[in-house]
């Protein structure tokens, strides 16, 4: 059977649309804000032999591309071994253990196997950020964690749906070993609602087009990304290109981790060493396989995102496994730090080693940083326990064409931060300033976006507070000439006495009581080009907006604005230039 352009390419929205479904019905049932209104959180549909990926939703974070691949294959893996239970229909298999193709314990996965004519089609998996799995902090960001029993609950595949009845003694479990369980009933049943509409799609389409036909439109499709995705590397020239990126520090050891990346470019593949990067760490700044091989995949997509998403796009990517070092993690090191920090830094290392040969692509690093920030306490107005994530954006590298966009989602992923006044209602907070961090984007011909500037009060209670964020100690890099944007900043107001983590960006139990107040200031992007090669207009424009002082003008852009409300002196400009 030959397929025609057109069927394929309705047969190829169609399983997106059923991917894009199942990620709407996830969120829009969900309890958590984290998943209801930031959507960290991604739906997939994965081959039944080998878990490889056949589509994702594109509301999806990209981080759980690879990762959810990885983990569904570990799961056909160990069910043929019989190390995991053999499947029967409306099955539902939970998972959060990140040395089995996880990320770190809070995205708990849910994978169910669709059948078609008593056999397996393809799996179905979906995942999401759970705001709490237990372990020594609320929220699971235990930014000096040792082991990873210090951050939750790890959970092998085990059914918590047995033929689409919920196993309460499972869930009993899982209830017993995490903070506020009462609140997770409406997420699980959200997740395990999303697989339901993804079969419900899946049948309507396969009952429309025929099991034989979708089947090589699949395979068809994977061929197809792959030859895409090798005809995008054959634009690169061939050598090698090499890069470094930094971790600021694990958490319990106060000295930067070091990602070093050599990309050997061959034909129409793609090699990726990071063998000399730092050994494994003590603290939770390790980054499992999964992750890892997810990091690369998703910067590429990021480079070329013409590419399809598919399992075929993948191949032409040879990562090599960084044995003995933090991105190819063990257990029971502890990687609370990988999906959410370290991914991102491996990209910028990806966006690093690649700007010189792909400068009208590849960007100025970006902020790189989710922001973790947990909050854990009691509310006593309302008499419960609360666990409270927030997650924030910060600015993107300019680019060949123009300035970094400000305050935007992270590098992994399209999650937003839950609106201000959802977190009002939900947690007893109370925000005095959500803001862009104007001036933090790095200076170039093209500047980098702005970061975030967001302070809240703990208006009632007591809590405690963890971070575990990144660019601290760092600013994200610039690229061909361009100024590294603004480091993270965080600061907690205790009694009106200011606190800075001794990490920077990383520290877990800090008391608060009401009245207390958390500050913090994401990183503005990488500056793209030399900033004395930007417009002159475009500085006067940032001046006047009260994005940059005039000084600034002067000193990162040489350019001279003089009179009021303001316009540039050209000749003091172009002699300020010449000498420089």
């Amino acid at each position: 059977m030959t397929l025609d352009p057109i069927t394929l390419g309705v047969i190829q929205a169609g399983l997106q649309q059923v991917c894009d479904e199942m990620d709407l019905s996830f969120s829009r049932a969900a309890f958590s804000p984290v998943i209801a209104e930031a959507n960290d959180r991604s739906d997939g549909i994965y081959s039944a032999k080998d878990g490889s990926l056949i589509a994702q939703g594109i509301g999806g974070l990209p981080v759980f591309v690879g990762a959810m691949q990885y983990s569904t294959r570990t799961l056909i893996e160990m069910i043929s071994e019989g190390r995991a239970l053999p499947p029967e229909p409306e099955d539902i298999y939970i998972v959060n253990d990140p040395y089995l193709g996880g990320t770190h314990l809070m995205d708990v996965r849910f994978a169910k196997p669709y059948y078609r004519d008593g056999e397996i089609f393809c799996w179905l998996s979906n995942t999401g950020h759970w705001p709490d799995t237990g372990g020594s902090v609320p929220g699971g960001f235990s930014a000096s964690a040792t082991a990873v029993e210090q951050e939750g609950l790890r959970l092998p595949p085990v059914k918590l749906f047995k033929q689409g009845r919920m196993d309460q003694e499972i869930y009993a479990i899982i209830c017993s070993n995490i903070r506020v369980a009462d609140q997770r009933i409406g997420d699980v049943k959200a997740q395990a609602a999303a697989l339901a509409k993804g079969a419900e799609r899946l049948d309507a389409l396969l009952d429309r087009y025929g099991d034989d036909t979708v089947r090589e439109a699949i395979g068809e499709l994977r061929r197809r990304a792959n030859t895409q995705m090798r005809a995008c590397i054959a634009m690169i020239p061939d050598g090698v290109y090499e890069s470094t990126a930094w971790v600021d520090s694990d958490g319990v050891v106060d000295e930067p981790l070091a990602i070093n990346l050599a990309i050997t470019k061959s034909g129409d593949e793609l090699d990726f060493d990071f063998s000399k990067s730092s050994p494994p760490c003590m603290g939770p700044m390790n980054s499992v396989l999964a992750t890892t091989l997810s990091s690369v995949y998703l910067a590429m997509r990021h480079i070329f995102p013409e590419v399809p998403i598919s399992a075929g796009a993948f191949e032409p990517l040879k990562v090599r496994r960084p044995e003995g070092t933090f991105l190819d993690a063990h257990y029971p090191r502890p990687v609370s730090g990988c999906a959410a920090e370290v991914s991102q830094r491996i990209a910028e290392a990806v966006f690093a080693a690649l700007v010189s040969a792909l400068p009208d692509r590849v960007t100025a690093a970006p902020a790189g940083t989710s922001g973790n920030f947990a909050l854990g306490g009691h509310d006593p107005e309302r008499g419960r326990d609360f666990v409270m994530y927030q997650l924030s954006g910060g600015g993107y590298g300019g680019n060949a064409d123009h300035d970094g966009l400000a305050n935007g989602c992270s590098t992994i992923g399209i999650s937003k931060a839950p609106p201000v006044e959802i977190m009002e209602q939900a947690f007893p907070v109370l925000y005095h300033r959500y803001a862009l961090r104007e001036g933090s984007g790095g200076a170039g011909k093209h500047r980098g976006g702005f970061g975030l500037e967001y302070e809240l009060e703990l208006r009632r209670g007591d809590a405690r507070a963890s971070f575990v964020m990144d660019h601290g100690r760092y600013g994200p890099q610039g690229a061909l000439g361009g100024a590294d944007g603004a480091r993270n900043e965080v600061t907690v107001w205790q009694s009106g006495r200011a606190h800075t983590p001794p990490h920077l960006s990383k520290e877990q139990d800090i008391a608060m009581v009401a009245g207390d107040h958390v500050l913090v200031r994401t990183p503005g992007g990488g500056g793209y080009g030399d900033p004395f090669k930007r417009e002159p207009e475009a500085v006067l424009k940032d001046v006047l907006l009260e994005r940059y002082t005039r000084d600034q003008a002067r000193d990162l852009f040489g350019v001279v604005i003089s009179g009021d409300p303001g316009e540039i002196d050209a000749a003091e400009t172009a002699r300020l230039r010449h000498v420089r």
